[in-house]
């Protein structure tokens, strides 16, 4: 299952697609055989027999059972407009970042006297290219939900909570926990 942060990346980067990513089981199955040349490493893939493979590029089975289904997506649009996905990450990366929209509860610390109780917030924020390239670069790097958060919490505290800059200077960290939404855009 893909984790909240690297998810919601993927989510955002999908919606640059240009067109539509196959839904039939064949179509999809036809897609992975072009895309790995051959119905041997479909199968290895997604763990079914080449025979398998075999039927549903002949549309003789037309319906996976869930398990198959979700795998064949995920492997579909992991592999979907390479190109459009790459121009989509290098855009927000170097001139329109991401927006991130987060109810979460979130805390931070800070010298004591100046600490806010940890509370369920609810935050939309852009965050600039160079925050958005940290958080993509984690991702492409193969970052786990963990490090993915961390990265957020980071620039989140420089862009909402110190308002780059112009506000508690005196910030440490800032800390996401009890994620109730997180949506991202490019």
């Amino acid at each position: 299952m893909s984790s909240r942060f690297g998810g919601g990346l993927d989510s955002a980067v999908e919606k640059a697609f240009t067109r539509a990513a196959p839904k039939a089981a064949g179509t999809r199955m036809r897609y992975l055989v072009k895309q790995l040349k051959g119905t041997k490493a479909v199968a290895d893939l997604l763990g079914i027999s080449q025979r398998t493979v075999e039927r549903y590029v002949k549309e003789q089975i037309k319906k996976p059972r869930p398990d198959l289904a979700a795998r064949l997506e995920r492997e579909v649009k992991a592999r979907w407009q390479p190109q459009i996905k790459a121009r989509a990450r290098q855009k927000a990366a170097t001139t329109s970042g991401l927006v991130v929209d987060i109810h979460a509860r979130m805390g931070y610390t800070a010298p004591i006297g100046s600490t806010d109780e940890t509370r369920i917030r609810h935050i939309t924020v852009a965050l600039p290219p160079r925050h958005a390239a940290r958080i993509l670069d984690a991702q492409d790097q193969g970052a786990g939900e963990d490090r993915l958060r961390e990265l957020t919490a980071d620039a989140l505290r420089e862009v909402y909570f110190q308002d780059s800059g112009r506000r508690a200077g005196s910030l440490e960290e800032v800390q996401i926990t009890d994620v109730v939404d997180l949506d991202f855009d490019l």
